[in-house]
């Protein structure tokens, strides 16, 4: 049951990023620095692989939440969502601003991709307290 879990919380968090990056997709591109066509699609385009790897770094992330929410005694909705938006708030995002940071790329890539991260990491949280 707990890979089930797993895999549920992955998914949700993976179709979450889907909606957020299809809302901020222009100013993350800008930030970026990714170089776009006519369309303003991205060249060079994206991949099955490119989201398949994606996949499975958040299936990582959350195969370990599960292992700290265990060790832990993490088990009602309030607190998983609440260690949820801790390891992407405290953990995650300090890390992409860090690497931003040497990168000297924009703060705002920070802001999106942090926020991204603490979102995914809540949601996670949510799913993996309910199976």
């Amino acid at each position: 049951m707990e890979l089930f879990g797993v895999l549920v919380a992955t998914l949700a968090a993976f179709a979450a990023g889907a909606a957020y990056y299809g809302a901020l997709a222009r100013p993350w591109m800008t930030a970026s620095g990714i170089e776009r066509d006519a369309a303003r699609k991205p060249k060079g385009g994206q991949t099955p692989t490119m989201f398949a790897i994606g996949f499975l770094c958040q299936l990582v992330v959350c195969g370990m939440m599960r292992h700290l929410f265990s060790l832990s005694g993490i088990e009602t909705l309030g607190a998983g969502v609440v260690a949820g938006l801790g390891i992407g708030l405290f953990f995650i995002t300090p890390w992409i601003a860090l690497n931003n940071l040497y990168g000297m790329r924009p703060r705002l890539l920070t802001v999106i991709d942090g926020g991204y991260a603490t979102l995914a990491c809540a949601i996670m949280g949510l799913v993996l307290t309910v199976f």
